[in-house]
């Protein structure tokens, strides 16, 4: 398959597996794609050996052959937060610690009570959770002090594949943010919280801003030596330069988990912790908020119901908040799922709807916080629906249920890989990053119009929540 215009590369490297798009820089068409799985460990916490990235990317890489071979740039999105610990040549001391590994949690609560949430969230725009690599250094620091003291390099899961491909020890803005030690108030490391936690910066990548190269492509890889390198970042800031949006718009991601954010002009400070006031990979800033239990929490309810995903039946008393694995937006970390409203009349698809109203109510309350960051309703703007849930007919339908707002699901596939190969793109022409997603129409999709919104349902799960709050 041809191409009209240069190739350029972008990458997805998640959770679960690291997929590569060629893209015309051009049109925006998506001439190839590769993808190869990675593992993660489902014992005590969640970890990958981030090696098995470095593999991954390379057998994606081969994938896609002459492409490849001909790519002018390339940039990676990766999962945020991990934390990735290097020796003095580069080789990982041990598994990465991802995302979604919860044991720093005791280490999260006690930084947030020895600073304050006011602190962090005025200095770095967020108060850490679990989630954060701040949070996990200082896990590292107290349960394998050993690997902490031997660190030569410490790196976030993006950095590291940046670094393989270029020899470049970068970051960017959009990903620095997530970590809990750079500060978005002056955006810069915060030394003084990083002698405290005996992190030496110098073991930090330097933080590039918006358009900066990180360099070129190394001898000796299944892609193009000389190639430029962009600096890569975090998958939701990824997905937002995909989509090119703008500040009044607002994108619910439905996957494992949920995600709601938006661009902001002002920066994010939220004390409370529901938003993570991050900064985006354009040079602004990406309020965000996000809820555990999204399609794999509906999924589950389903299939204990012995029911197919869109086999949801209307009406019904029942308020369900399926808080699984407890919750963190609203904060509830020891919540379990609450099921109220149940009678003789109640039918297992009213359940089945019932578990997709919970999820929905979650994400449409921690929207109305990231919207609040710009004083922003979305106004008249659709949602833009994106993720493995924007395909499923209950998603799209309960949200618009519950929203009274418009919905837009995007046609573009791959949005985080797909953004990343708008930082190539915009790095090889010196355009803005949205200039290009919309010329590739990256958004475009059917609209579905608002209908009014059921305040019977949101008026039974109000008067649940009290009930999971004391669980």
């Amino acid at each position: 398959m041809g191409s009209q215009g240069p190739v350029v590369l972008g990458v997805d490297s998640s959770t679960q597996s690291t997929k590569v798009l060629a893209v015309d820089a051009n049109s925006g068409a998506v001439l190839a794609k590769g993808q190869a799985p990675h593992t993660v460990s489902t014992g005590a916490g969640r970890e990958t050996d981030p090696e098995v990235w470095w593999g991954a990317l390379r057998d994606a890489l081969a994938q896609i052959g002459e492409y490849a071979a001909r790519a002018e740039a390339v940039s990676v999105g990766g999962q945020q937060h991990g934390l990735v610990v290097l020796d003095a040549q580069g080789s990982p001391l041990r598994p990465a610690l991802l995302w979604n590994d919860v044991r720093s949690a005791p280490q999260a609560e006690a930084l947030v009570a020895r600073y304050g949430a006011d602190w962090w969230a005025r200095r770095f725009g967020s108060v850490p959770g679990a989630s954060f690599t701040v949070t996990k250094w200082a896990w590292l620091a107290e349960h394998e002090p050993a690997v902490a003291q031997g660190a030569h390099a410490v790196r976030l899961p993006h950095d590291f594949l940046t670094e393989r491909l270029s020899g470049a020890a970068v970051t960017d803005r959009g990903d620095a943010s997530g970590t809990g030690w750079w500060a978005t108030e002056s955006e810069s490391y915060d030394e003084k919280l990083l002698a405290e936690a005996g992190l030496d910066p110098a073991l930090l990548p330097a933080v590039l801003g918006a358009g900066e190269a990180a360099g070129t492509v190394r001898e000796g890889l299944p892609l193009r030596a000389g190639a430029l390198v962009a600096a890569g970042t975090g998958d939701n800031a990824a997905a937002a330069l995909g989509l090119g949006i703008a500040p009044g718009q607002a994108v619910l991601s439905l996957g494992t988990s949920g995600t709601v954010y938006s661009v902001a002009r002002r920066r994010p400070a939220d004390e409370s912790g529901i938003v993570a006031g991050f900064a985006s990979a354009d040079g602004g800033w990406l309020p965000l908020a996000c809820t555990l239990n999204c399609t794999l929490a509906v999924d589950k309810v389903a299939a204990l119901l012995g029911r197919e995903r869109e086999q949801v039946e209307p009406g019904g008393s029942v308020a369900f908040l399926p808080f699984l694995d407890g919750e963190r937006t609203p904060n509830l970390p020891y919540a379990s799922g609450l099921l109220t409203g149940l009678r003789h009349e109640t039918t297992a698809g009213q359940v089945l709807q019932g578990a997709y109203d919970g999820a929905v109510y979650a994400l449409l309350g921690a929207l109305d916080q990231v919207l609040a960051v710009d004083g922003d309703s979305a106004g008249g703007e659709p949602l833009l629906l994106i993720g493995g849930g924007a395909r499923g007919v209950a998603w799209r339908e309960t949200v618009r249920r519950l929203s009274g707002r418009p919905v837009q699901v995007p046609e573009a596939q791959e949005l985080v890989a797909l953004g990343a190969a708008v930082q190539a793109a915009a790095l090889l022409t010196g355009e803005e990053p949205g200039a290009i997603a919309r010329r590739w129409g990256t958004a475009a999709g059917p609209t579905y119009e608002a209908v009014p919104r059921d305040e019977e349902t949101l008026g039974r799960l109000a008067a649940a929540m009290p009930l999971a709050a004391t669980r």
